[in-house]
């Protein structure tokens, strides 16, 4: 096998354009065929390391099936993205945030100074839920939509996800059904956007509703404690219990972020591929879903490995009975599974003070209040701020036009107080994103940000730093650290050789691939070419 590439270049950036057109030699030299089922599995927080930790200790069927079979990226670059709902729109639209419209999952509205989802869409209705959303936010296509498209709207597309936005992305414009987990009600819920709401996920929330079994639910360690690899001998001693009690008001994040959920989505998609035929018509069909293995935030220690190797062991299963189904329902050998994983974060948690680890508190509310007084210093009585979300400082544009000043001056004079703050390492306005001289990789904070809904000036909050007094209910304080962006992929189709990919590949590379494999159109926005195989 040959790995072909164009010619040498320079820096991080233009190896990984330069991987993403790698060309991989069969020796066989046949065409791939054309399935007729597309199974695309995003997995929130996956981690090549620990991959190869437990690979010892996974079945045959699933995480060893994606490694041993098919084509492994090790690492798929998603430049500066770590929000789950963002990554999965780059690797199912091939565009960065700037192109798809799909910068995270939660949005702040200037007029009403509320944080709201992305989707967030008041002309339509929720099924199963008070939730109005649609893919409208979404600007481009995706690959379920070219799927669609090129059988003339005979082919399905449906989407399981546990997130409501990463839902949404997998189900597309023209998806059949995206349905998620309602976040209060614990209902499998969807949106009127979508005209088919498979049957099978009324019967689940009307005879197995979550809110009632999730009160008999336990995740614990699925093998002896003392078996867990790389764990200290004080954690060997203690095997873990977590629970969603009634009486936990945020049971359902709680476990939306456990090992239980992924059991859940491969239910429900394993009655989709069976109840609805699906990849066992001549028209070619498409089921998305996502699961998670980031680690688990909402246990009383802040060391989770426990829980986050037991998470990959629980997927594991979980995989192979995906898999499974498929082999009962089209089989393998009609199908192509396309995995991609997104960035892993660091747990959310405050070291334990005895560390000495240095640390504080960064308060945006108190922040505000500060730089809103020294505003009313500088120009005068008034609310300056218009909010906070994310990080981002949100100006009164209304009040800076009465008062005849330039918003980028008023921008730059912002940054600059803020970066005298405690707690706060570096701030730029949305002038230096839009003119590349934000960041370190000022070309990546451009991609990654959807100017019409930003802020006006951005934050980079001390590392160690905890994050409070954000306003969410039951959102849970965050812990500043440095991490990667990037996540293994894996492609798994009949006559594909087995062929590992160690050069960082740019993420807007996947859905042209599959496109090419699939031989569709590549959604509308993608600008790179495809891996050929």
């Amino acid at each position: 096998m040959s790995h072909k590439i164009n010619k040498p270049v320079k820096g991080r950036v233009a190896t990984v354009l330069a991987a993403s057109i790698v060309t991989l030699s069969m020796s066989a030299q046949t065409p791939l065929p054309r399935p007729n089922f597309v199974v695309g599995v995003m997995i929130d927080g996956l981690s090549m390391e620990y991959l190869q930790l437990l690979q010892g200790y996974f079945g045959d069927g699933g995480f060893r099936r994606l490694m041993n079979d098919g084509v492994t990226i090790t690492d798929l670059d998603y430049g500066t993205t770590v929000d789950a709902p963002a990554a999965a729109a780059i690797a199912f639209t091939g565009a960065v945030p700037a192109v798809n419209g799909i910068g995270s999952s939660h949005v702040y509205d200037s007029e009403s100074r509320l944080t709201r989802p992305v989707f967030y869409d008041p002309t339509v209705l929720g099924n199963y839920t008070d939730e109005t959303v649609s893919p409208a936010a979404l600007l481009v296509s995706t690959i379920g939509d070219e799927l669609r498209i090129d059988a003339g709207g005979l082919g399905y597309v449906y989407a399981l996800s546990p997130d409501q936005a990463t839902a949404i992305i997998l189900g597309g414009h023209a998806g059949n059904s995206a349905s998620w987990i309602n976040d209060v009600t614990g209902n499998w819920a969807t949106t009127t956007f979508y005209h088919d709401t498979p049957r099978m996920l009324a019967v689940r929330n009307r005879l197995q509703p979550l809110s009632v079994r999730l009160d008999t639910i336990a995740w614990t360690n699925s093998m002896a404690v003392d078996r867990y690899p790389d764990l200290p001998g004080y954690k060997k001693a203690y095997p873990m219990r977590n629970t969603f009690l009634r009486k936990d008001p945020a049971r359902y994040k709680a476990f939306k972020a456990s090992a239980p959920v992924n059991t859940e989505v491969t239910d429900l998609a394993a009655e989709y591929i069976r109840t609805l035929s699906l990849g066992t018509r001549e028209a070619m069909d498409m089921l998305n879903v996502s699961y998670t293995v980031q680690p688990y935030d909402y246990t009383s220690d802040a060391d989770g490995r426990l829980e986050q190797m037991d998470l990959y062991l629980r997927l594991d299963r979980d995989l192979q009975r995906l898999f499974s189904a498929i082999d009962a329902g089209p089989g393998m050998s009609n199908t192509m599974v396309f995995v991609a994983g997104t960035p892993r974060r660091t747990r959310s948690r405050r070291d334990d003070e005895r560390w000495s680890i240095p640390h504080g508190e960064f308060s945006p509310r108190r922040a505000m209040a500060l730089l809103n007084v020294y505003l009313i210093a500088r120009h005068g009585n008034g609310e300056w701020i218009n909010g906070y979300h994310d990080r981002q400082i949100y100006l009164n544009h209304d009040l800076i036009k009465q008062n005849n000043l330039d918003e980028a001056d008023v921008r730059t004079d912002v940054a600059q107080f803020l970066t005298r703050m405690a707690g706060v390492t570096d701030a730029y306005t949305l002038d230096d994103v839009i003119n590349l001289k934000a960041g370190v990789n000022p070309q990546a904070v451009r991609n990654n940000t959807v100017i019409e809904k930003a802020g006006d000036v951005f934050i980079t909050v001390a590392p160690g730093w905890e994050v409070v007094d954000q306003g969410s209910d039951f959102t849970l304080p965050m812990v500043e650290r440095s991490g990667g962006t990037s996540a293994p992929a894996f492609i798994l189709l009949p006559n594909l050789r087995k062929t590992t990919i160690t050069t960082p590949v740019d993420a807007r590379v996947l859905a042209p691939t599959v496109a090419g494999v699939l031989r569709i159109r590549s959604p509308n926005g993608a600008s790179l070419p495809p891996i050929r195989f």
